[in-house]
């Protein structure tokens, strides 16, 4: 029996919800069980009600907004404590098209991957301005970079995982998940596919991207934070190597000049610059070192959390035989 949870993170959503769950399938083939989950984070609205009225299987409350990426995870969590083998998830704005959610499933159906992420048209949505195609673009290049994936659309939220992803992934930012299970999945050796898929017409704005530099912004330091804490060694040696060959540089200059222009003359400025440069970057690696050191015992918590995951979901297939 394989079952498939489609989950909807929610704020304040019950305009387009119902028309996002009037679209979403309850059959699909090669899957035996189709159920629908939303997370309620905070709504002041009628999503909850709307959410009944179409006949959605298991809502998680939030009784406050706690953020796109918590309520993420939250639904991921409630996903495999209900027995999910697969997990979509789409949004509540109805922007991908629900059609295309066999499609999305295909690679885990067959073996090919354990998260798939579905790649908008970006070129050719309407909606979508030059610049933030351009910056989607760029940002997905960077992504790409970062987490030895070759994902065309990082920012989709229209992805499907597997339940062995599901149980992997650990969402460390308050803002966003798409890009750090992208980089996180990479890092930790899963595979990784991404299917065409088709957007429906805009029905709001959207409330993650507010204004183009501070997505900017935010996607960036995600990014960054997320190389720091799967790569930190890599990312303090390149980042040492900086004020290292600066003050390397300088301490040849200055030894160039001592001995074959003017031996009488200190250059002081010059020696002192060069040492406190040496310094900063032999202090970066060993921050490098430590955090390195840090790393190895995060792998083991999430080891140990990734075994919890599996019994929790063992007892909870065995009691729902029972």
């Amino acid at each position: 029996m394989t079952k498939l949870i489609i989950q909807i993170p929610c704020y304040n959503e019950e305009r387009t919800l119902g028309i996002t769950l009037s679209a979403l399938p309850r059959q699909i083939p090669g899957i035996d069980t189709v159920e629908w989950l939303i997370i309620n984070d905070g709504s002041r609205d009628r999503t909850v009600e709307v959410a009944k009225e179409f006949g959605v299987d298991h809502i998680v409350h939030f009784p406050t907004n706690q953020g796109l990426a918590k309520g993420f995870m939250a639904g991921l969590e409630a996903c495999l404590r209900a027995g999910a083998d697969i997990i979509v998830n789409t949004d509540a704005d109805n922007q991908y098209c629900a059609d295309d959610i066999p499609k999305l499933i295909q690679p885990i159906l067959h073996g090919q991957a354990d998260m798939v992420i579905g790649a908008r048209p970006i070129w050719d949505t309407r909606h979508f301005s030059l610049t933030k195609k351009l910056l989607q673009n760029f940002g997905s290049w960077m992504v790409r970079l970062a987490s030895n994936t070759n994902v065309p659309d990082a920012p989709s939220g229209f992805r499907a995982f597997s339940r062995q992803a599901a149980m992997q992934l650990n969402v460390f930012n308050s803002y966003t998940y798409t890009l750090e299970t992208i980089i996180q999945a990479g890092q930790k050796g899963m595979a990784i596919a991404s299917v065409p898929i088709r957007t429906n017409p805009n029905l709001r704005r959207s409330r993650l991207v507010r204004s183009i530099p501070s997505y900017v912004f935010r996607s960036a330091m995600t990014i960054l934070r997320i190389f720091m804490l799967y790569k930190p060694l890599r990312f303090f040696t390149w980042l040492g190597a900086v004020p290292f060959g600066l003050g390397t540089l300088l301490g040849i200059r200055w030894l160039l000049l001592f001995f074959l222009v003017d031996p009488t003359r200190s250059r002081a400025p010059s020696l002192i610059l060069a040492a406190i440069l040496i310094l900063i970057g032999f202090q970066l690696w060993m921050f490098g070192l430590i955090a390195d050191l840090m790393a190895a015992n995060r792998r083991l918590l999430e080891e140990n959390r990734l075994r919890l995951r599996r019994i929790e979901f063992e007892r909870n297939q065995a009691a729902s035989k029972h």
